[in-house]
């Protein structure tokens, strides 16, 4: 992988990716899995694999439109699954965050969200503590908003992308204005503290003009975050069936996205990575630390991941409408025993432990504690990764080799995959896309 070419090879959202697991023969049990794991601030996330509609950009693991009894089966088996990991956890296990995700977990009725948070905090034992939930403008109603509240969810998070039509149009995102301003009346109006939007630049036709246009109505909501998104076509997704090759979209895309951090700071917003852009006076979060690095989270439905020190696991992994729902169909149809189980992984040896802590601190604004890294794995990141001077020639990278300049976050989506290891890039490599 050079980092001479595209600014925009791939958004490392995880280390491993998917695509890199494989079926773990033998499957180990859950128990075993955890007996040695520091449990006391575990992140829990919950992942819903439905939604109203599939977004042209979207590779996510979702159907849309399920039958209503898939999606009660699918609850049974979340509850299921959370009693197995729960007895395999032991007495220790103490959460520190919740993350409900998909799919959209607002396509779930009220009555539905509120069976959800029975599971999550009476079988799991994750009530009480700061959660984050998606929704999208058709899901999110005042019913649902209020069973959010009524069980302590800090932050929502909506994928808005674009509020012009036209773009959402054009990124196969169909919504109408009104509905957006609707939704987001609605979440205010919800009491929940934090809100975070989603935006989306690289959008056929887009321009500055209009770029401009929708940071200004997302700010009128005065959101405490807000994610900027560059456009991916990604493989099986529905812009991939129309894609064509724009000689300048990178241009585009950058020019996008320097705009864009230059805008929202003036506005009073502190960038924490690429795309992560935190409102300066919002409240300070006081919940309990969990960093990404430290690994510990725990996984709850067919499509989330979860990860200990030397192991990550899920299920099976596809994007494709058939493949999609064949993996949800399997997982609905699986005894309660199969959940004491982890099926598909990554094993990581100290080399990949070292590899993912360096990535996901250094796509990060703060960038690398060396001190910390020094004290788990007793050596000098710098001296592990001597290819971290290349960043650093290129101006990417502070001399101190722990953080990345502005010119290096702007270009993290060719830093990151330039930092994948041999062994995984193979492996992701050799992955058959469903």
């Amino acid at each position: 992988m050079s980092l001479d070419g595209s600014p925009y090879q791939g958004y490392l959202y995880a280390y491993p990716h998917k695509t890199a697991y494989r079926r773990l023969e033998p499957r180990p049990l859950l128990s075993e899995v955890w007996a040695h794991e520091p449990t006391s601030a575990l992140f829990a996330y919950v992942h819903i694999p439905f939604c109203e509609i599939r977004c042209g950009f979207c590779n996510l693991f979702t159907r849309t439109r399920p039958p209503a009894e898939q999606v009660t089966a699918y609850l049974a088996q979340i509850d299921r699954q959370a009693r197995a990991v729960r007895d395999a956890l032991g007495d220790r296990p103490a959460f520190a965050r919740l993350a409900i995700g998909g799919g959209t977990p607002t396509y779930l009725t009220a009555p539905e969200l509120e069976r959800l948070f029975a599971v999550v905090g009476g079988t799991l034992g994750a009530a009480g503590v700061p959660a984050t939930v998606e929704t999208s403008p058709a899901t999110a109603t005042p019913d649902r908003m209020a069973v959010l509240a009524d069980h302590g969810v800090t932050r929502v998070s909506i994928g808005v992308q674009s509020f012009l039509e036209s773009e959402a149009r054009a990124a196969v995102r169909p919504q109408k204005p009104s509905e957006v301003q609707s939704a987001l009346e609605t979440i205010r109006a919800g009491g929940v503290p934090a809100l975070n939007l989603d935006l989306i630049y690289g959008i056929d036709g887009q321009t500055r003009e209009s770029w401009h246009v929708s940071l200004t109505q997302a700010l009128r909501w005065h959101p405490e975050e807000i994610f900027l998104y560059p456009l991916y076509v990604r493989p099986l997704t529905g812009l991939d069936r129309r894609a064509r090759t724009v000689a300048d979209w990178d241009a585009q895309r950058l020019d996008l996205y320097r705009y864009a951090v230059d805008f929202l700071k003036d506005a009073g917003y502190v960038q924490d990575s690429m795309r992560q852009f935190r409102r300066a006076d919002a409240p300070a979060d006081e919940a309990p630390d969990y960093s990404c690095q430290d690994d510990g989270m725990v996984g709850l439905g067919c499509g989330a991941r979860s990860y200990t020190r030397d192991l990550h696991y899920s299920f099976d992994y596809a994007v494709s409408v058939p493949e999609v729902r064949a993996v949800i169909d399997d997982y609905v149809a699986r005894p309660a025993g199969d959940f004491r189980y982890a099926e598909f992984g990554f094993n990581l040896d100290e080399g990949e432990q070292r590899r993912r802590w360096l990535v996901k601190s250094l796509l990060r604004a703060e960038g690398i504690d060396s001190a910390a890294y020094e004290k788990r794995f007793g050596t000098r990141h710098d001296d592990d990764f001597p290819q971290l001077r290349d960043l650093t020639e290129r101006g990417w990278l502070e001399a101190g080799h722990t953080r990345l300049t502005a010119e290096g976050l702007a270009h993290s989506d060719s830093v990151g995959p330039w930092l994948v290891s041999g062994p995984v890039r193979a492996a992701m490599a050799a992955h058959t896309l469903r």
